[in-house]
């Protein structure tokens, strides 16, 4: 396997490489003919990405074989990008063969200087992958990263866990049908109710889709998701930078949801690159909370939710062509103190020389 790129798309691969790094330890890579797939499981086996590029994506892309694939640390691929992108002239990556020990990583800076780094490969490698049909959601919502940026500054940077309540929008003007009439989305601060004498700030934050979101489908009965925020936020990162908007698809509380981003009409056609983020939920419906005394159960693992899944049609999606560029008025805030949630190398070798 040899590879090489520069330009825009060494920095979305950079990106690439950080937001996976935000994500999990070990980057497992397979490359075949037709594409270049990076893969990452977190450690408790409650979120995966992947991340997958076309072979136009790059300057050079040749593959000896049907398949590559191998598993190096992602601490030490983020070593080879501490040289300023903005330094480098183009990036080479090299396996020599399939039963290659080390992966070669080469940057040629525009300087002269050259750089290279071998980087082990695991001798045990976790190599997972977990596919999920977009079209199994009824529910989903696409929003652009600096309006979610927006809404989550309104929660403390050390929440840890957030609930998405999603109802079905009502026809009638805003604030005619309730308090919050027109407000069919709520975010909400997850209160953990194993913590006691926590004085957290507990927010919650009711939206208008037709203000907020690009795009919002939700038929049906309330449902709400509570999950991690820490790979959200990665995620979140990693769209702003690619300049692309975040397509968000949810079930149910228990069942996982899923990240993508949105390329606009074509939805990714005309891309070279694409990306999935996959994190667990927690087990328990925050809409019908229990005893408040009895421990919520955790999130399963993703493998675990999206086993057995099945195909569904995609609900009529409802899109608002027009979306202002300054939020509602209206937007509600709640916020109280309350309990709260509160709150993993291989060597790396590297030369350089001058040319």
């Amino acid at each position: 396997m040899e590879l090489s790129l520069s330009d825009n798309a060494l920095k979305t691969f950079s990106r690439s490489i950080t937001c996976l790094a935000r994500v999990g330890n070990e980057l497992v890579i397979q490359a075949s003919p037709s594409q270049l797939a990076l893969h990452t499981l977190n450690s408790s086996r409650s979120a995966y990405q992947s991340i997958t590029f076309k072979p136009n994506f790059f300057d050079a892309y040749r593959i000896s074989g049907t398949q590559v694939q191998c598993s190096v640390l992602l601490k030490a691929v983020c070593s080879v990008f501490r040289t300023p992108i903005a330094s480098i002239d183009h990036l080479t990556v090299k396996l020599a063969d399939p039963d290659a020990s080390k992966v070669q990583w080469a940057l040629a800076c525009y300087s002269g200087m050259k750089k290279s780094y071998w980087i082990t490969c695991n001798v045990e490698p976790d190599i997972q992958h977990l596919s999920l049909d977009r079209g199994r959601f009824p529910s989903n919502l696409v929003v652009r990263p600096r309006d979610l940026n927006r809404l989550l500054a309104n929660f403390q940077s050390s929440l840890q866990e957030i609930t998405i309540i999603a109802t079905e929008t009502t026809s009638l003007p805003s604030d005619a049908a309730s308090e919050i009439g027109g407000k069919a989305v709520e975010l909400r601060s997850y209160i953990d109710p194993t913590k006691e004498n926590d004085s957290t700030l507990h927010t919650q934050l009711w939206i208008d889709p037709l203000e907020e979101f690009v795009q919002y489908t939700h038929i049906g009965d309330p449902v709400d998701v509570t999950f991690s925020m820490k790979e959200l936020k990665a995620f979140l990162t990693f769209c702003e930078g690619c300049e692309v908007d975040i397509h968000l698809f949810l079930d149910k509380a228990g069942e996982p949801i899923l990240l993508a981003p949105k390329f606009g009409l074509d939805d990714g056609s005309g891309s070279n690159f694409d990306a999935t983020l996959v994190l667990a939920t927690m087990l328990i419906s925050q809409l019908h909370e229990g005893n408040p005394s009895e421990p919520a159960p955790a999130a399963t693992t993703v493998h675990n939710q999206a086993m057995h899944r099945t195909g569904s049609e995609a609900q009529e999606e409802r899109v608002r062509p027009n979306v202002p560029e300054h939020p509602s008025d209206h937007t509600r805030i709640w916020s109280d103190l309350s309990g709260s949630a509160a709150k993993s190398s291989n060597e790396v070798e590297e030369s350089s020389h001058w040319c």
